[in-house]
């Protein structure tokens, strides 16, 4: 695996489990990616003979998908629709999704708990999502470790997670906060993983000479404490009732 592949194999194989699980009774299943911007799970997801649907503010970016899909020979498997995440109850139809993705997305919407609530809705009794945030634990501990020890007790203190009004992140989660969330839109948390434990911290010589036991690292540390705590991301999978 690549460096790119360290810093999302913890995402990987906790939606292979899922994916495994529900082939039992849905070979192929109906995802939706909240944000998926160019692809980079959508079209894997789509080669592994799943319908996908890529929700994304950015008409190049899905330009940039679509030509991949194609590329990749899935383009009947992906369905591209421009829109903000926040539009996405009346973007997806309702009880229609077996897995949401929603990465990267909760930290900088305008009102993430109308996300999160469209994501519980847009799921069928039973289907899965897959959530992934912003660590305000590891933000505050890169930017005390690199000197801005006035922006990391700011970050600490502040309410979303922010480091003072420059800070281009709206808001920022813990395990606690982001569990919290997803509970109250009625979605059960069953796993959290922390991502990029070090996979953004080793150099990069190291990281591609040795990228295989970077991995096995990322996935060995993954859930357990403190690792998972101080990661860069928390990965959660949640599940609708």
């Amino acid at each position: 695996m690549d460096r790119t592949n360290a810093r999302t194999a913890v995402v990987w194989q906790v939606l292979r489990r899922e994916i495994e699980r529900a082939a039992t009774t849905r070979p192929t299943l109906s995802v939706v990616d909240v944000g998926g911007g160019t692809g980079g799970f959508a079209v894997p997801l789509a080669r592994a003979g799943h319908a996908v649907t890529v929700v994304d503010a950015s008409p190049d970016a899905l330009a940039a998908l679509t030509r991949r899909a194609a590329e990749a020979g899935v383009a009947d498997r992906v369905r591209a629709v421009q829109g903000d995440a926040d539009a996405l109850s009346g973007l997806v139809p309702a009880g229609s999704a077996d897995l949401v993705l929603c990465h990267s997305v909760l930290e900088v919407v305008d009102s993430p708990s109308d996300v999160v609530n469209a994501v519980a809705g847009s799921l069928r009794p039973g289907g899965a999502a897959s959530v992934l945030v912003a660590n305000r634990v590891a933000a505050a501990l890169a930017r005390a470790t690199g000197g801005q020890l006035d922006l990391a007790t700011a970050l600490l203190a502040d309410p979303d997670g922010r480091a003072g009004d420059r800070d281009t992140v709206r808001r920022r989660f813990d395990v606690e906060s982001a569990t919290a969330m997803l509970t109250k839109a009625g979605l059960s948390v069953e796993e959290v993983h922390g991502v990029r434990v070090v996979a953004d911290l080793v150099p990069t010589g190291v990281a591609e000479r040795e990228h295989e036991q970077l991995t096995a690292f990322e996935l060995a540390a993954s859930s357990r404490s403190p690792f998972r705590d101080i990661a860069n991301q928390l990965h959660l999978l949640a599940r609708r009732g």
